[in-house]
């Protein structure tokens, strides 16, 4: 799930920002419903510990993409330094002494 993610360009840092502003978005939610709903400070709980809890499943998926980022960064590095002649097993000279 993480990598078809990463394929359709969801990155690391779009999950951390919805984790940060879920815990925003938790305060304003419990505020809102303290304040304007007649149903007293029980339901503003309920409501602020259930955005609450997206938080972590963001930050959770924000490290696992990041991980997913630098698993393609570590891909791409390799095939740049790879040597297309290693494969047929021809040598190169040592550029030691240029």
């Amino acid at each position: 799930m993480i990598r078809q993610l990463h394929r359709m360009g969801v990155r690391s840092s779009m999950m951390y920002t919805a984790g940060i502003a879920s815990i925003g978005l938790t305060a304003a939610s419990w505020f809102l419903s303290k304040n304007y709903e007649s149903a007293g400070m029980d339901r503003a709980d309920r409501w602020g510990l259930f955005v609450g809890e997206w938080a972590p499943t963001f930050f959770a998926m924000g490290v696992a993409l990041r991980m997913e980022e630098m698993q393609a960064e570590k891909g791409r590095v390799t095939e740049e330094w790879e040597d297309p002649n290693m494969e047929r097993g021809i040598r190169m000279p040592s550029r030691a002494g240029v």
